[in-house]
């Protein structure tokens, strides 16, 4: 018999976080599987405990919450070598949730749009309509926010991630690039990949913690910064929550 999903916020677990972000999935018959949409038997591993830097190639599932993505306005953290939550996926773990090649995803995708920018972005797990609600909570700033919307980066694309053999987040169509030129980007500045150094914020708080209370992380938190990116990652949003004792 499937364990029970736990829902307590009082106790921080990864794998509660992942079963409360994603109904479709359901808890295996032991505390490290999951039984996907297609009912596929899913194994999960936890955190391994490595080095940050080995996390990024072959991450288990629980690797992915370490560190916890911080829901603050302080980036004091990401100035760690390697402090980049989220930044860390599993990609057998997406490939379940979006699907595994091209065709799987673009059968999935529904245009969001904000202003004059059109993100291309998959419906499932709700990421499309997370993301009109995040842009709902928007509207009221579109004036303000519109130089972040102009020349955006976009969404969907099946590609790798660069410098790497990674898929991009934008392969299974849960991240948007907002403006490039305002967001920034570590590897543009000549950084060393560790050693990146400072990051100038210009992207309004407004917009950051409306796309997390819709279950975007910002990848401006990141060590290796990448300040236009948002990225559907609610088991990540809960997760950080669970830990500040349901925070906000």
């Amino acid at each position: 018999m499937a364990e029970p999903i736990p829902t307590d916020f009082s106790t921080a677990d990864w794998r509660s976080a992942i079963l409360l972000a994603y109904p479709a999935l359901r808890p295996g018959a032991d505390k490290d599987s999951l039984i996907g949409p297609d009912d596929s038997l899913f194994p999960m591993s936890g955190p391994t405990g490595r080095s940050p830097r080995a996390h990024l190639d072959a991450p288990t599932t629980g690797d992915q919450f370490i560190p916890a993505y911080p829901l603050s306005r302080d980036l004091d953290n990401r100035t760690e070598p390697f402090f980049d939550p989220g930044r860390v996926r599993d990609g057998a773990f997406f490939a379940l949730l979006y699907g595994n090649s091209p065709a799987d995803v673009e059968a999935e995708l529904e245009t969001v749009t904000f202003g004059g920018a059109r993100f291309h972005v998959t419906a499932r797990n709700g990421v499309a309509c997370q993301l009109r609600a995040a842009f709902t909570l928007l509207a009221p700033h579109r004036a303000t926010l519109a130089p972040f919307f102009e020349a955006v980066g976009g969404g969907y694309v099946w590609r790798r991630i660069s410098g790497t053999d990674r898929l991009s987040p934008h392969s299974w169509g849960i991240a948007i690039d907002i403006n490039a030129s305002l967001g920034g980007y570590w590897r543009w500045t000549g950084a060393t990949e560790g050693a990146v150094g400072d990051y100038d914020n210009r992207v309004p708080w407004s917009l950051i913690e409306a796309m997390e209370r819709s279950g975007f992380i910002w990848g401006g938190k990141w060590h290796h910064f990448d300040g236009m990116h948002f990225e559907y990652r609610p088991e990540l949003i809960l997760y950080g929550r669970m830990l500040e004792g349901g925070g906000r």
